[in-house]
């Protein structure tokens, strides 16, 4: 999808329709789950013995809370009408910035970053056991693509997440170092380096700069689609790809603002 204007829309590629076909269960899945679980909280029970609070096991530290407003035009295409885009309206919304790992790092170590997003005031049909609720969340990460194409291959990468909990910290710096310097080199040859920058060698850029993807296709209305946030004003579009300094301060996202 593109935007040609401020109301005028552009749909690059046909939408796809939903089919339950594209949806296929692993191979004992639901046991897959169930080890995803145990290693999330393996995660936080590590770093809670190493800090003493308790953080959520992925994407524990904040770089920054917006609030802000969602408007919906009444102009768009109906492939777009779905959902909470089907008709026009404003909606108040909170925005949080983050890094991925589980324990609350210098921002030295340097990974890719994180967007959640909680829509506030949304009506609509609700999962079982959410019929109360009145938002939705939409999660994202600076990267176009999940790096495991199979919920076992994640499972296979968070349990090696896991084991990185107890590193100290300051050797995880280090880490960084050498491999934003590795990233940056095979970058230079055409090398993709999706998987070293997620290990700790993204460079150090600004966070609000970047450009945020949902990672995995979400259902949307009758397709199938994902989403992306990205800057859309002057201010911030000369932000993409701008260093920052991060040698004075263990928080220097966070001082960007």
């Amino acid at each position: 999808m593109g935007k040609s204007s401020k109301h005028a829309y552009e749909i690059k590629q046909s939408p796809i329709l939903f089919d339950p076909k594209f949806e296929v269960l692993e191979t004992d899945e639901r046991k897959t789950g169930e080890s995803l679980i145990q290693t999330l909280l393996n995660i936080s029970a590590t770093t809670f013995k190493h800090s003493g609070h308790a953080t959520r096991s992925v994407h524990a530290k904040s770089h920054g809370l917006l609030n802000a407003d969602l408007e919906v035009f009444d102009d768009l295409p109906p492939e777009l009408k779905q959902g909470i885009f089907e008709t026009p309206k404003n909606l108040p919304l909170v925005m949080r910035f983050s890094t991925i790992p589980g324990d609350i790092l210098d921002d030295k170590v340097s990974t890719p970053r994180g967007l959640a997003i909680k829509i506030i005031g949304v009506q609509g049909n609700r999962l079982s056991g959410t019929e109360q609720a009145i938002t939705q969340d939409f999660v994202f990460v600076n990267c176009p693509n999940f790096l495991s194409p199979s919920a076992k291959q994640f499972l296979f990468g968070l349990k090696f997440l896991s084991t990185t909990a107890d590193i100290a910290p300051n050797f995880k710096k280090l880490i960084s170092k050498v491999l934003q310097k590795t990233a940056k080199l095979i970058e230079s040859l055409g090398g993709n380096t999706d998987v070293l920058k997620s290990l700790g060698g993204h460079p150090e850029t600004d966070i609000l700069g970047e450009t945020y993807y949902s990672q995995a296709p979400i259902l949307y209305g009758k397709y199938m689609a994902k989403i992306a946030i990205m800057p859309a004003c002057d201010q911030l579009e000369t932000l993409k790809d701008q260093p920052v300094d991060l040698n004075c301060t263990s928080d220097g996202l966070k001082k960007q603002w």
